[in-house]
């Protein structure tokens, strides 16, 4: 008697366990018919499906973590090898490698990149500007690291201190892999002062450089967002598209990879 008085007990406890179970299963379900009911129908429930997939987070090409990136056009912006962004934030890979073709027997240039500098310069001098040429391009992590070298020697026999030199030096020579010249996609015009600001090749730049693909990489007015002082002869190349369309919103390449981010 006590035996069967046990099995039935537990035979209890099971058929308790499974009413609670199914009534949780039948919770869910509702809820589930409800929400679906409210998406309205199936192709709004894909919708909802591909913007959630959207928003999942994503590494860029700096390998900084982009959050709730909902648009598919962004997202193919951002992953695009002509928006790198390179600065004192963002340092490049170390493995990097850039193909190079040659502009002369000195300087190179991204080789996807290099037709549209050299037509570029080339349609200046064709619309009269005759004084115009490629100072520096691409410059290798190494050569990066002896420029900073001679320009803090410099500052530091003009009685700077050691830490003055270095500040005033990084701000005008980036680190090794955060240069853009490191990428290879950077060119330096005519003497690298700012005198070129004043000659003929500037406003034609201005107004032009877009269509080739290159942006004013240090305006005057984003030195607090660059962290560079204004360099009137620095062009990036970022392609056409997307230097056409930093134009038209007034933005620095910083200020567009956050507008990307976000959109």
């Amino acid at each position: 008697m006590v035996e069967e008085k046990e099995v039935k007990q537990q035979g209890n406890k099971i058929i308790f366990i499974y009413r609670i179970v199914v009534s949780i299963i039948m919770i869910v379900s509702i809820i589930l018919v409800y929400i679906l009911n409210n998406l309205g129908n199936s192709k709004e429930v894909g919708a909802m499906a591909n913007n959630i997939s959207n928003e999942t987070n994503i590494i860029d090409n700096n390998n900084t973590i982009v959050e709730q990136v909902t648009s598919e056009e962004s997202l193919r912006k951002l992953n695009d090898w002509k928006l790198i962004l390179v600065n004192y934030e963002n340092k490049m890979s170390e493995d990097y490698i850039p193909p190079l073709a040659n502009i002369d027997n000195e300087r190179q240039f991204d080789a996807r990149a290099i037709d549209s500098l050299t037509q570029m310069i080339l349609d200046m001098k064709a619309a009269g500007i005759k004084n115009i040429w490629a100072q520096s391009t691409y410059r290798s992590p190494e050569k990066q690291k002896r420029l900073i070298e001679e320009s803090i020697q410099e500052y530091l026999e003009q009685g700077k201190t050691e830490e003055e030199a270095r500040s005033l030096t990084l701000r005008g020579i980036e680190e090794p892999y955060r240069s853009e010249h490191n990428l290879g996609l950077a060119v330096d015009f005519n003497n690298v002062d700012n005198e070129f600001e004043d000659e003929p090749a500037f406003p034609w730049l201005v107004e032009n450089a877009a269509n080739y693909g290159f942006i004013l990489r240090y305006p005057k007015d984003k030195e607090d967002i660059t962290q560079i002082k204004y360099e009137p002869w620095h062009w990036r190349y970022v392609g056409p598209e997307y230097a056409k369309e930093m134009k038209d919103l007034g933005l620095c390449l910083e200020e567009y990879v956050e507008y990307l981010k976000n959109n």
